[in-house]
């Protein structure tokens, strides 16, 4: 059966198209709150834009719920902290609609600067009044950013176009950045102060809710213009109609408001206020851009790979692509570490060596915790969780890197510290063969071995002698259990062994109990390495 994924509000075609081939596509009302949660129980995905409400009831509601997409750059609509605690991925495409928000931005700009909207308007109720909608050249003004994050930034370089002075408040940029983009950077006073336009392009925490109020407006250059077109409740709406009406504000661009649906607000009064319905993402760009975005990376999470538009994963981020192959070796290093081990790590590092370390190779801590994990809880194991697994059973996982390694180009190790005070290691690599990755492994407990990191593996130690081999395949042939491949590795003849097999079943615990007794093995362990 193919995995389910809920599309709750409309998508572009292409990102259906990249969904249909591997997953079972369903369609339901997102804002028909019954049939959502009704639809949610069989879903391993759902996608939703900004009117479908992701809380923590919609969550329990979903207990294969794998990722949450929301085809857009805000989240107010899921409530990612429910999502975390269950595991469940989150997801959105933050840069799908950044050239459409600026542009709706400097759009609103324009209108305000012109009283386009409100001389349109007179025109077709059959007034002709030129001198009545004079406007004012944005040519040689003063245009204040308040934010020079990724859509403030292209806000800023639109705008410099029309031969403005640009300045700028974001207490997290720093100068010789903004200096780059030819703005400088001023206090949020300082900036109310001195410019002939204002535009908004923050995000919305708690510390920007009402960042422009009456007492911001009280001090702002007569004659401003302000827009918002990032999020409602950033600018004091009652406090800018207040400032409208009294003169000190020329007239404003609006694009969000506090609360949405928006239908009703005190800025609706004025003709010098152009107000739009949120329209910042609604192009037909950008929504082909988010739709697609959100459907990669639900393909990606389904499929069990990392993904880098993941808001609640701790390494998120774009991953190197010489990275890339090294995720899936990390997650069976752990998953054979907590094998080899026979429980829970009371420290675990995880060392990549070689020339790889060049770049950000933080995600490969977070891949091996994963498999570190994955057999020891009943619940799935994701990027997502895995991190907050290790905190509460006190495991400290931490990450190691060396420039040089000797014998392979990369190699990765997973080195643990034991409660009894025993330490442990599994250590792989990447080859290659054409086109295809190949993951190996190359030590296991101090031990040298080259067998695929693939499958099912047995480890057993034991004392060598003649005849063990035998026995082990016979046990395992008369009970219909293959031998995909083996290697014993021993450290001197006569001394102790790892015998390391693939096969192509899982055994029972009896199974592998007896394969032990019959040699007189010191341990005895399997690995699942199967991919999942």
């Amino acid at each position: 059966m193919n995995p389910v994924v809920l599309i709750a509000e409309e998508l572009a075609p292409a990102a259906i198209e990249v969904l249909a081939h591997d997953f079972d596509v369903r369609h339901v009302d997102g804002t028909d709150r019954p049939a959502l949660l009704a639809a949610l129980s069989e879903a391993d995905a759902v996608i939703v834009r900004s009117a479908t409400q992701i809380d923590a009831e919609a969550v329990a509601a979903a207990p294969r719920l794998k990722v949450v997409a929301r085809a857009g750059v805000g989240l107010d609509n899921v409530e990612v902290p429910a999502a975390t605690a269950r595991g469940v991925m989150v997801v959105n495409a933050p840069t799908s609609n950044i050239v459409s928000a600026a542009e709706q931005a400097v759009a609103l700009l324009l209108a305000v600067a012109r009283n386009t909207a409100s001389a349109s308007s007179a025109l077709k109720a059959g007034e002709w009044k030129r001198s009545k909608y004079t406007g004012v050249e944005v040519q040689g003004k003063t245009v204040g950013v308040v934010g020079l994050g990724r859509i403030g930034v292209l806000f800023a370089q639109r705008i410099a176009a029309f031969g403005t002075r640009l300045i700028a408040y974001d207490p997290y940029i720093q100068p010789a950045r903004a200096a780059q983009l030819g703005v400088r950077l001023v206090g949020l006073e300082e900036l109310l102060r001195e410019s002939d336009f204002i535009s908004i392009h923050l995000p919305k925490t708690p510390e920007t809710v009402g960042l422009i109020g009456e007492k911001e407006l009280a001090i702002v250059k007569p004659g401003v213009r302000i827009v918002n077109a990032a999020r409602g409740g950033l600018v004091d709406e009652q406090a800018l109609a207040n400032a409208i009406a009294e003169g000190r504000v020329a007239g404003a661009g609006v694009d969000v408001y506090s609360k949405e649906p928006c239908t009703s607000s005190p800025l609706f009064a004025f003709d010098n206020v152009v107000a739009t319905p949120h329209l910042g993402a609604s192009t037909h760009e950008a929504q082909d851009k988010a739709g697609l975005a959100v459907a990669k990376s639900v393909k990606l999470a389904l499929q069990g790979e990392f993904v880098p538009d993941a808001v609640n994963v701790q390494a998120g981020g774009v991953v190197a692509e010489d990275v890339r192959p090294l995720l899936p070796l990390a997650e069976k290093l752990g998953r054979a570490f907590t094998a080899v081990a026979g429980g829970v790590a009371a420290s675990v590092t995880v060392e990549v060596r070689g020339e790889i370390v060049s770049h950000d190779v933080s995600v490969l801590k977070l891949a091996a915790t994963k498999g570190l994990f994955s057999s020891v809880v009943e619940e799935q194991v994701t990027y997502v969780n895995a991190p907050h697994l290790a905190a509460e059973r006190g495991v400290e996982v931490t990450l190691a890197t060396l420039a040089e390694t000797a014998e392979q180009p990369t190699l990765v190790t997973v080195r643990g510290a034991l409660p009894d005070g025993r330490t442990v290691s599994v250590s792989g690599t990447v080859t290659h063969s054409g086109a295809r990755d190949v993951l190996k492994l190359t030590e296991v407990d101090g031990f040298d071995v080259e067998i695929g990191a693939e499958g099912i593996l047995l480890f057993l130690r034991y004392a060598d002698r003649p005849g063990v081999v035998g026995t082990v395949g016979t046990l395992l042939g008369e009970s219909g259990i293959n031998i995909a491949a083996m290697q014993v590795a021993r450290r001197e003849a006569g001394g102790e062994t790892l015998m390391t097999l693939t096969v192509d079943q899982a055994l029972g615990a009896d199974l592998l109990t007896s394969a032990a007794d019959s040699i007189g093995a010191t341990s005895a362990s399997a690995a699942d390495l199967r991919d999942e």
